[in-house]
C-alpha cells in the first residue's frame, strides 16, 4: 500500500465537464464524497470541490487508465463514474481495472453505439424504431424506401442530437445525408456509420432512472421543447413531482435498461409517446445535459448527481421526494447568425423574481454566434433560465415569460446584412413537428 494512502472513501469522476453545464453536478456529489477528478488540463473551477486530480487526455484510454491507477495508489477508492458521454466506456474499463461497481464495457458501449442499442431493444422486445445501419448514400436511399418517410437520420454513436435530422421526402435526403455525415465525421469509436430509422410521432420525453444493482427506478418524466425542425434541438424541459405519466413510462425505460445489460449507475432514457404506445429513442448511461439533474432536484428533491456517486461506491442511493412542486429550464437562442451585441434578461425578472432560480450565459458580447442548422450545440445557445412553479402549468409560463422578455442582439454576419436588419429580440425556434 502508498504510504500516501488517504484512509478517506473517494470516488473518481472522470471528465467532470464545465462548471456552466456540469458545475451543479460536482458540487452535488461532493456533498456526499470525497472527490477525485480526471481532467483534460489543470483544475480550474472544481478545485473547491476536490481531495485529488489527475490530468489525461480524453481521447486516450490508457492515459485515463494510467490516471485513474495514480489517484488509487494515493486515495481509497471506492468508485468511479463519469456524466461526459463520451467517456462512458473508457470509465467502464477503469472500474473493471479497480474491480470498482460500475457497468460492463459492454453495457456501456451498447448504450453508446445506437446501431447496438436497437438491436438489443428488438431482441429484447422493447418498443423502439425500426432501423437500418449504412454507410453509403445508397444504402440509406434504400433503408428509408423500406422503412418509409418519414426516417430520421442519425450518427450512430454521437449526443447532444448533433448530426440529427428528420427526412419527409426522398427528395431532401441527399442534404440531410450531407448534414448527418458531417456530424458523424466527429462521433465516439464505439460506434460507426450512420442509422436510418422509422420517424416516431408524439411528444418527446425523457425517463430519469436510478440503477442499484440491477434494480432500476425510474423517478421523474422530463417534458421536452423541441425546436428548429426538422432537426431535433432541445430547447427546454420541464419536471414536475409526481408526474402521473411516470407510473405509465418507469416500466418500459426499466426494460430497455436491462435490455442493454446497464446494471448501475443513472440513466437518461429518452422516448417518445407516439399513438400505439410510448417507443424508446435511446438509452444514455449518464445524468442528463441541460440542467435536468437540477430540475429533478428542484421539483423531487432526489439527488441524481449524489445517487450516482453514491451507485458508484456501491452504496444504495436515498431516492425518497422530499419537494412537490416544478422546475423548467429555458435555452436562449439568437435571431440570426452573427455577433452577440446584446444580452439582457429583464431585469424586474432577474432581480425581482423568488421563482428565477438561476440564469447563466454561454456567450459573452462580441462572441459569434449561429443558428442552427449553421450552428451547433456550442454557438447556437447564448444562455438559460432555469425557473420554478407550484405546477408545471405555471412553470411554463413563468419560463415563457423569460423568453419573452430577454434582449438578445444580434449584429448578422457579413454574407447577411444585406438581407437582414441588426436582430434585437431572442429568437422563438419553430416547434419540431
Amino acid at each position: 500500500m502508498n504510504q500516501h494512502l488517504s484512509a478517506s472513501p473517494t470516488v473518481i469522476i472522470v471528465s467532470p465537464g464545465d462548471e456552466v453545464y456540469r458545475g451543479y453536478c460536482l458540487e452535488q456529489a461532493a456533498s456526499g464524497h470525497a472527490v477525485a477528478v480526471i481532467t483534460p488540463g489543470p483544475l480550474t473551477w472544481e478545485a473547491p470541490h476536490v481531495v485529488d486530480h489527475e490530468v489525461a487526455g480524453m481521447d486516450s484510454l490508457q492515459s485515463l487508465r494510467d490516471a485513474a491507477r495514480a489517484l488509487a495508489l494515493r486515495n481509497h477508492v471506492t468508485g468511479v463514474f463519469t456524466w461526459d458521454e463520451y467517456a462512458l466506456v473508457p470509465t467502464a474499463r477503469i472500474a473493471e481495472d479497480l474491480g470498482l461497481p460500475g457497468n460492463s464495457p459492454a453495457a456501456a458501449a451498447a448504450c453508446r453505439d445506437k446501431a447496438t442499442s436497437r438491436r438489443l431493444m428488438a431482441a429484447h422486445a422493447v418498443p423502439s424504431a425500426r432501423f437500418s445501419s449504412v454507410a453509403t448514400f445508397d444504402e440509406a436511399a434504400a433503408a428509408a424506401e423500406e422503412i418509409g418517410y418519414p426516417v430520421v437520420l442519425k450518427p450512430a454513436s454521437h449526443a447532444a442530437s448533433i448530426g440529427v435530422i428528420r427526412v419527409d421526402f426522398a427528395e431532401e435526403l441527399a442534404a440531410a445525408w450531407k448534414f448527418t455525415t458531417a456530424g458523424a465525421s466527429e462521433q465516439g469509436p464505439e460506434g460507426t456509420g450512420v442509422l436510418v430509422e422509422e420517424y416516431l410521432t408524439g411528444p418527446e420525453i425523457s425517463v430519469e432512472c436510478v440503477t442499484y444493482q440491477g434494480d432500476t427506478r425510474a423517478v421523474a418524466v422530463t417534458h421536452k421543447t423541441l425546436g428548429f425542425a426538422p432537426l431535433f434541438e432541445e430547447i427546454g424541459h420541464t419536471v414536475t413531482a409526481q408526474d402521473p405519466l411516470l407510473q405509465t413510462v418507469a416500466p418500459i425505460a426499466a426494460h430497455a435498461v436491462r435490455a442493454l445489460g446497464v446494471a448501475n449507475g443513472v440513466q437518461h432514457v429518452e422516448m417518445r409517446l407516439t399513438p400505439a404506445g410510448p417507443a424508446i429513442i435511446e438509452v444514455n448511461g449518464r445524468i442528463g445535459g441541460d440542467h435536468i439533474g437540477k430540475l429533478v432536484l428542484l421539483a423531487t428533491g432526489i439527488d441524481l448527481a449524489r445517487a450516482a456517486a453514491d451507485v458508484a461506491a456501491g452504496r444504495r442511493p436515498d431516492l425518497t421526494p422530499t419537494r412537490n412542486s416544478a422546475a423548467a429550464i429555458t435555452i436562449l437562442y439568437p435571431a440570426a447568425t452573427g455577433t452577440l451585441t446584446a444580452r439582457q434578461l429583464p431585469p424586474a425578472v432577474e432581480h425581482g423574481a423568488p421563482w428565477l432560480h438561476q440564469t447563466g450565459w454561454f456567450k459573452a458580447v462580441g462572441d459569434p454566434v449561429a443558428v442552427p442548422p449553421e450552428g451547433d450545440l456550442d454557438d447556437a445557445r447564448i444562455g438559460f433560465a432555469i425557473v420554478t412553479g407550484a405546477t408545471e402549468e405555471e412553470a411554463r409560463e413563468r419560463a415563457a415569460e423569460v423568453l419573452a422578455h430577454t434582449e438578445i442582439g444580434v449584429r448578422p454576419a457579413p454574407e447577411q446584412e444585406a438581407t437582414e436588419a441588426p436582430s434585437t429580440s431572442i429568437r422563438t425556434p419553430a416547434p419540431a413537428a
